[in-house]
């Protein structure tokens, strides 16, 4: 849940008309100011501590989507890999396949220039 605090300061009158304030006057709207910047402090310090905060969460999501990234690069590497083999296996097997073939016909065709000749 978010968090709002919300600072103003709607008008400041330190002098009324032309004629200076009396010295409870002034002391008065010190305080005033002094709150003021008080208050203001402590916005600034409740932003810089929600500043900080967030940077720390930008930080590690950043880190996460890296480490996550990687991740998926080496298990795609490994699956291209695996598919790789895969394939010169089944080629092997095929190139087995198409000689044992060539094999059995030159057989056969030996044979028969037996019973030929």
């Amino acid at each position: 849940a978010a968090v709002t605090d919300t600072y103003s300061v709607a008008s400041l009158t330190i002098f009324s008309g032309g004629t200076a304030a009396s010295d409870s006057q002034i002391a008065q709207q010190m305080n005033v100011v002094d709150a003021a910047l008080k208050a203001m402090t402590n916005a600034a310090t409740t932003l810089g501590a929600a500043k900080s905060s967030i940077d720390l969460q930008k930080t590690f999501t950043s880190n996460l989507m890296d480490s996550i990234d990687r991740g998926v690069g080496q298990l795609v590497d490994a699956d291209m890999n695996k598919e790789s083999t895969r394939l010169q296996a089944l080629q092997v097997q095929q190139q087995l396949g198409i000689q044992a073939l060539s094999i059995a016909n030159g057989s056969s065709q030996s044979i028969l220039s037996l019973f030929r000749g």
